[in-house]
């Protein structure tokens, strides 16, 4: 039976962790560095997913077999080159590759080349020349940090002063660092989520999925990682699979290829479908979260045996899934996005998986003298699978309605556009 170590600690993790646990390969699982709840499925190791040397030296000690990395800040930092050169297998991009994500610069010139259909875009390292270019386009406009920013670094000024305001932080006073700005046009249109596993040459599409980015029910408030999000979507049609396939996902791993730095891992893009066809509004190097919490309970197939195939560069298994709907939502600590208490109390967890139909995905939680608390901002994703989407969001809803914390605030309308 074989040893896998997960790097990261939020409900992506958790979900990749619950996926490994069905696995008839998978004997030990390690998560670094892990939380309350992935604890009960995995042995939690108190490392940070950005200290790489450190994780490398525990592979290596515990003989692990393979380690699949969750977040984006470990496969930037490099971990997948540390681990390889090191003769450990890995799940993720490499470093190079994972530039894909690391710099919205390089994904719109990797757009650009390979006529991937994106908005029109300029980028700017010098605040006056960004400040003329836009003051001379139309409003909203889409404002990008170059690098990672954990989600933060994409504003849309609907005003000239709110313009002016996020190009300052972003290129005089480097609030998420030293960097570019790409400033691109605003486009409209849902926003979908079209998660692949990629081998370097091979595509393998998973199911499509939206995720809900703003705090308040109604699409209202201020932006976060995500509240929620459902999966399959009723208004993505067989030929927008297709599409997005063959124009973007496909044509982006030959672009890499090209670039000299292949890919390997999960190619995420978050596509908008627009009046005038699909576009790439980014892509990421990694699973999406909280979208992976939605998809992975519709997988049928061994996942260590899909995670192996792109590691290895072997013939890769059939990938199966199931026709169910899946839809979840988060629990959220009062207060997020912005600064938020810690330590609350969570009851009533062991009630609401009573339905195994159910699973809840800890994404900020920790354990404290025998209790489960808050510690993020995001703590918990309730998920729901059934026969249809109305069926998914009424099972997860119960579920979220048994569990009691007097810091929490969740959505109740996700999968509001198309229920």
């Amino acid at each position: 039976m074989k040893k896998v170590l997960v790097v990261g600690g939020g409900g992506r993790c958790h979900a990749i962790v619950d996926a490994l646990s069905r696995s008839s390969e998978v004997g030990k699982i390690y998560c670094a560095p892990g939380n309350a709840g992935i604890a009960a499925q995995a042995e939690c190791v108190p490392l940070k997913d950005t200290q790489v040397e450190e994780l490398k030296e525990f592979a290596l000690e515990n003989g692990i077999d393979l380690t699949v990395v969750g977040p984006e800040v470990a496969l930037a930092a490099g971990i997948a080159d540390v681990f390889s050169a090191a003769g450990l297998r890995i799940f993720g991009p490499s470093k190079a590759a994972a530039t894909i994500e690391s710099s919205k610069d390089f994904a719109k010139r990797l757009m650009a080349k390979y006529d991937i259909p994106t908005a029109a875009f300029e980028t700017f390292e010098d605040y006056d020349k960004a400040l003329e270019y836009v003051r001379k386009g139309s409003l909203p406009v889409v404002l990008k940090y170059d690098g990672l920013a954990a989600g933060k670094g994409v504003v849309i000024p609907e005003t000239f002063e709110e313009a002016e305001a996020t190009l300052k932080d972003m290129l005089l006073d480097d609030k998420f660092g030293k960097g570019k700005v790409v400033v691109e046009e605003f486009l409209t249109g849902p926003e979908f989520s079209f998660m692949c596993f990629v081998d370097g040459t091979e595509v393998y599409p998973m199911a499509v999925s939206q995720d809900h980015k703003r705090a308040y029910e109604g699409d209202k408030g201020p932006n976060t990682g995500g509240m929620g999000a459902y999966s399959p979507l009723p208004f993505v049609t067989d030929e927008d699979m297709e599409y997005a396939m063959e124009k973007v996902m496909k044509p982006a791993a030959a672009g890499m290829i090209a670039e000299g730095c292949p890919f390997k891992g999960v190619l995420y893009g978050g596509l908008m479908k627009t009046p005038s066809g699909i576009k790439v509004i980014e892509f990421n190097c990694r699973f999406g979260d909280p979208e992976t919490e939605v998809i992975l309970p519709l997988l049928e197939s061994d996942i260590y045996d899909i995670f192996s195939a792109v590691a290895d560069g072997t013939p890769m298994p059939e990938i199966r899934w199931k026709a169910d709907a899946s839809m979840g939502f988060v629990m959220a600590s009062k207060g997020y996005p912005g600064s938020y208490g810690k330590g609350f109390v969570i009851d009533g967890l062991e009630e609401a998986l009573s339905d195994p139909a159910v699973r809840i995905y800890h994404m900020g939680t920790a354990l404290k003298d025998g209790d489960v608390v808050t510690s993020g901002g995001r703590v918990l994703m309730v998920v729901g699978s059934g026969s249809s989407l109305r069926q998914a969001h009424d099972t997860a809803l119960k579920a979220v309605e048994k569990i009691r914390c007097e810091n929490l605030f969740y959505r109740r309308d996700i999968g509001w556009r198309v229920l």
